[in-house]
């Protein structure tokens, strides 16, 4: 019977050693870091998005489209 509560006593404790080693634990990647990481992803890709666009539609397609207007152009 005593060989029986104590393994009963050790097996109960060790969540509860789980638990609290967890929650001592100060290494390793928290919510917030990880939180910080995506946002920062999705703003650059959104910058890089943004800035695409204004290339192509600024820059890029006016002069394509006046290119192709030259091209086909049959007044000489």
């Amino acid at each position: 019977m005593k060989k029986w509560l104590k393994r009963v006593k050790e097996h109960s404790m060790q969540p509860i050693l789980l638990v609290k080693a967890v929650i001592a634990d100060r290494r390793g990647e928290g919510f917030v870091d990880t939180a910080v990481k995506i946002l920062m992803a999705v703003v650059i890709g959104a910058l890089v998005l943004a800035g695409l666009y204004f290339l192509f539609s600024g820059t890029i397609l006016p002069t394509l489209t006046e290119r192709i207007r030259d091209m086909f152009n049959y007044k000489g």
